[in-house]
């Protein structure tokens, strides 16, 4: 007899007011091959990627087969696939997962070993799995793509970064890592509430990205910056950035852009410009998707150390269709900070 589990999936691309946007249901549970693990998840986060992923209509599903979602995730392992060497039973795991597979918005996961770290040991499951996603994408965006030193801080005290959307996810922890590195970090906040945020998670200083952002810059004393990360609206920010970076410098974005940008902008500058997704390694299976592990482990490590803060700031009660559309539409306000996180 097949095992069940519990899941949420959807179907349609619903507004999240319609009860069908995201509903409970039930599909086999799945059986770990290879380097797979299963893990018996205890905690998830939700992440802007759910809503957009939930809300892209070009995504054709199959409607006996409905979508999980859910990439942020904390568990236990409880069986291993026959090459999964890296982790054994009762370990408790956290991780991020891969977008072409089923997400962590059920009651098992299949999760490759590669991608998975020990969960920290010092913090409760809900500040834990508030980290993996942002914290992969905000080390990959600094120390990868950006080609940042996490090391060398001498050099980098004499060297600035802007940070757009401070107040985010993904920023919350860049902050925080960038100015571990020893940059001199300025972030991007619109409110009070994340103004102070931003602050206390690193930022040196903070302007108003609804405001002209060149001419704040310049109030501060600084004209030009050697590093931006783009976390938020790249249509709306294009022409600033090509202003704001020095000669030489690096930008790289994490958001979409809706219409062509003007590389000719970055020509004359010689600016370097580089795109972040996370998933990149784990979907076209590159062999360096090894790094996902050993990165986790080092925030693991930062974290248990009280090098790094946790994002979480919202925590709700059981992984459920009535408590994910919650979510959903709290990060659809687009006024959220930080992590809103899930426990079972």
């Amino acid at each position: 007899m097949v095992e069940m589990m519990n899941a949420v999936g959807y179907t349609e691309h619903l507004p999240i007011s319609d009860e069908l946007s995201l509903f409970d249901f039930q599909t086999p549970m799945p059986t770990p091959k290879g380097r797979d693990l299963l893990v018996k998840i205890e905690a998830i986060a939700v992440n802007p990627v759910d809503v957009s992923t939930r809300k892209d209509q070009s995504e054709k599903i199959e409607k006996d087969h409905p979508r999980i979602l859910g990439w942020d995730a904390l568990g236990e392992v409880v069986a291993c696939g026959d090459e999964a060497k890296m982790f054994k039973k009762g370990e408790r795991i956290f991780y991020a997962g891969a977008i072409n597979r089923p997400g962590s918005n059920a009651q098992y996961q299949l999760i490759d070993e590669r991608l998975v770290a020990i969960a920290p040991k010092k913090l409760t499951k809900q500040q834990s799995v508030a980290m993996p996603l942002t914290s992969l994408t905000a080390w990959e965006l600094l120390f990868e793509k950006l080609q940042i030193s996490p090391t060398d801080k001498i050099k980098n005290k004499k060297k600035t970064i802007l940070i757009i959307n401070g107040a985010g996810g993904v920023g919350s922890v860049a902050t925080q890592l960038a100015s571990w590195a020893g940059l001199n970090v300025i972030a991007t906040a619109s409110r009070e509430e994340s103004i102070q945020w931003t602050l206390a998670h690193g930022a040196n200083d903070t302007i108003n990205h609804r405001k002209d952002m060149p001419t704040q810059l310049k109030e501060k004393g600084i004209v030009e910056v050697d590093y931006i990360l783009q976390l938020s609206d790249i249509d709306g920010h294009w022409d600033e950035m090509a202003k704001m970076i020095k000669p030489n410098g690096r930008i790289v974005s994490i958001t979409g852009n809706q219409k062509p940008l003007d590389l000719g902008l970055l020509k004359p500058k010689s600016v370097t410009f580089s795109w972040e997704w996370m998933y990149t390694k784990s979907f076209y299976q590159l062999p360096e998707m090894i790094s996902q592990h050993e990165i986790l482990e080092r925030i693991s490590a930062m974290l248990d150390d009280g090098v790094l803060k946790s994002t979480e700031t919202e925590v709700l009660n059981k992984v459920s269709a009535k408590t994910l559309r919650k979510a959903h539409e709290m990060l659809e306000t687009n006024h959220t900070i930080g992590k809103i996180v899930i426990c079972n």
